[in-house]
Formats: C-alpha cells, sequence, structure tokens
C-alpha cells in the first residue's frame, strides 16, 4: 500500500462510500481504484488527484496533503546513484535488500530521521 492509496481509503471508509460508487464518480473502473488504493499502480496524474479531491470536497491543507502524498507513493523507485558515493550506493542497496523485513517503528524511525537529515 502507498501513502496515498491508504489516505483515499481512509477517506472513502471514513465516509462510508464504497469503491465500485467512487469509481462511477471519478470515471474509473472498480478494479483500477482497488489496485490505487493497494500500490499496484503508478503515482496517480495530477488530473486523478485532482478528482479525488474534488470528489471528497476537501480544501487547503487537505488537499494539499493529498497532492504531497500522491508525489510519495511511486510504489517502484529506481535510485539513481551513479555520480554519488560509493557509501550512498551502499546505502541504496542495503535498503532494498532489507526494507521487506522492517517493521513499522523500524520504518518510521528511518523516516524520522531521513527527514531531520534533509531538512539539515
Amino acid at each position: 500500500m502507498t501513502p496515498f492509496g491508504e489516505k483515499v481509503r481512509f477517506l472513502r471508509r471514513e465516509r462510508g462510500i464504497s469503491q465500485r460508487d467512487m469509481a462511477a464518480s471519478i470515471g474509473v473502473s472498480p478494479a483500477y481504484l482497488s489496485a490505487l488504493e493497494h500500490g499496484k499502480r503508478g503515482v496517480p496524474n495530477w488530473g486523478m488527484v485532482q478528482k479525488i479531491i474534488g470528489f471528497f470536497n476537501i480544501i487547503w491543507d487537505d488537499a494539499e496533503e493529498l497532492e504531497r502524498l500522491a508525489g510519495q507513493s511511486d510504489p517502484r523507485v529506481v535510485i539513481d546513484t551513479a555520480g554519488l558515493s560509493s557509501r550512498a550506493t551502499e546505502l541504496s542497496n542495503l535498503l532494498a535488500e532489507t526494507i521487506a523485513s522492517l517493521d513499522e517503528p523500524e520504518i518510521e524511525a528511518l523516516i524520522r530521521q531521513l527527514r531531520a537529515a534533509r531538512r539539515g
């Protein structure tokens, strides 16, 4: 599941809306919506994100959050370390090898650490 898919599913369930009804309203198949929620589709395009924002009638910060989550929801990330240090390549490979075995607290700790490093 991706952060975007998780949020869409939460919003849909919170409002008691079926996948079938939501899919019909935004002009996609229920199978597509299911795949989007489960992270089996790539990042949705801007137009699809806007349809979903409109469907849920969300504005301002909530709409920005959904747009941000969409941008962070590619289930098949490629990390290009060409031109970076050997340690950067080692880090990306180590993450690729171990991510499936990490539990949620470990993932959350790594996310916090990387965000802190990005802020500098």
